[in-house]
């Protein structure tokens, strides 16, 4: 994590365990009284708290030369004093955020009508959910929009200059989240852990670091390149797949015995506990 110094802030992602509300957090406290320059929303809509995390870093940076643009400018200043809930709101109706948070969702084979979803089950196995913590006012803070207020976690140690204060949070946040790993049990490995940082490509330039660049350039090639994949609707080929593949065992003789092979491997893989759907790791 100290490789990508300045470290804006970081997305952790986790199990999530269903928690009654409670007047104070499990670790830290509550900070009803956070800064007014702090951006901090509860979150309104499910599946959206990776973006939500994002933002919560990004939106708190602006006054440490990180350029929002326009459109989350113009947001920011628009929800300036809005209470969390209201915020909240805010953001998931933002059409350009939904259409970019849209963007990078998986694709679903199957329509289906977003009323008739059923509702998300807190005690769900495999419920995943995104929070962010970043440094704000030499404060190391939690923003969790599933939380009512901010969570501090005390102060930094005073730093000796920028790049200082950067690694010093980037120590003392490891241990707050060394903390909440240690509320589930040793076999728990499910966690992420994502560092907001400068963009690379920028250190490469001023550096005169080509190899440094291209590698960085490389890595958006891939990543537009998966996004892709992983927005296509492939129904359609896996149908076409599957009638080949029929057809040829029909020709040949061999469909009963295939199909008998496929039934027992399918029975086995149950048995050995591999069958299922696919984890669903959306916030």
């Amino acid at each position: 994590m100290l490789r990508g110094s300045p470290v804006y802030g970081v997305i952790f992602l986790f199990k999530y365990i269903g928690e009654k509300p409670s007047s104070t957090p499990r670790d830290g406290k509550f900070d009803s009284e956070a800064p007014e320059n702090m951006f901090f929303a509860a979150q309104t809509i499910q599946n959206a708290c990776g973006t939500q995390a994002l933002l919560s870093v990004l939106l708190n940076k602006d006054h440490e030369g990180v350029e929002l643009g326009p459109t989350l400018t113009l947001f920011k200043d628009f929800t300036q004093g809005f209470p969390a809930e209201l915020r909240g709101e805010s953001l998931s109706n933002d059409p350009t955020i939904r259409e970019v948070h849209n963007s990078f969702a998986r694709a679903s084979p199957f329509s289906l009508d977003p009323s008739l979803r059923p509702p998300v089950d807190p005690n769900d196995s495999d419920l995943y959910h995104f929070i962010a913590y970043l440094p704000h006012n030499n404060t190391l803070y939690e923003l969790d929009g599933l939380q009512p207020h901010p969570i501090s976690h005390g102060p930094l140690s005073p730093p000796a200059s920028s790049t200082q204060a950067s690694d010093q949070f980037a120590r003392q946040v490891v241990e707050v989240i060394q903390r909440r790993i240690g509320r589930y049990g040793e076999g728990e490995i499910r966690f992420n852990l994502l560092a907001c940082c400068r963009d690379l490509r920028l250190r490469a330039q001023e550096m005169g670091d080509m190899a440094l660049l291209e590698r960085e350039r490389a890595k958006r090639r891939n990543w537009a390149w998966e996004n892709a994949l992983r927005r296509h609707n492939f129904v359609g080929l896996i149908g076409e797949v599957a009638k080949g593949v029929a057809a040829d065992k029909v020709k040949n003789g061999t469909w009963d015995e295939w199909l008998k092979g496929a039934k027992e491997r399918a029975e086995e893989r149950r048995k050995k506990g591999r069958g299922g759907d696919e984890m669903d790791l959306d916030g």
